[in-house]
């Protein structure tokens, strides 16, 4: 009967996402993402199952907005004695950015989190006026 848990404890273990998930673009496959068009602005669904609200970040700079999650997280079980069968630790961030345009504030952008999803409502860039060609008298 021992064996048989010690087999299984492998078995769940080696499903855990560090071990399941391959290691390129990490961030964009946990952060999956959504993006329409509607009336003039761009809507944002990020999916992030598992984290809480507090763990998740978004910032403007330079044009970029930056969504980052960050999780830190301990998992321990103990027998009856109170002796350690299994500790698991994970620890794991990841961050996705997007270009909205220099003109966009963080006072332009409305954000909420709700059930796993992050859902951003961004404006579209404000077209730069664009100056008329003047024809230049030359004497």
């Amino acid at each position: 009967m021992l064996l048989a848990n010690r087999n299984n404890f492998f078995d769940e273990m080696f499903q855990d996402p560090f071990f399941t998930r391959p290691f390129e673009n990490t961030s964009a496959q946990i952060m999956k993402t959504d993006i329409h068009e509607k009336d003039g602005n761009y809507m944002i669904e990020m999916e992030l199952p598992g984290y809480a609200k507090e763990d998740i970040s978004a910032d403007l700079k330079d044009g970029y907005l930056s969504i980052s999650a960050a999780k830190d997280q301990t998992n321990e079980e103990k027998d009856d004695k109170g002796n350690c069968i299994r500790r698991e630790r994970y620890t794991g961030n990841c961050t996705r950015k997007f270009y909205v345009g220099k003109d966009v504030t963080k006072e332009d952008i409305k954000a909420a989190f709700s059930d796993g999803v992050l859902k951003l409502i961004v404006p579209k860039e404000t077209p730069q006026a664009v100056e008329t060609a003047t024809r230049i008298a030359i004497e």
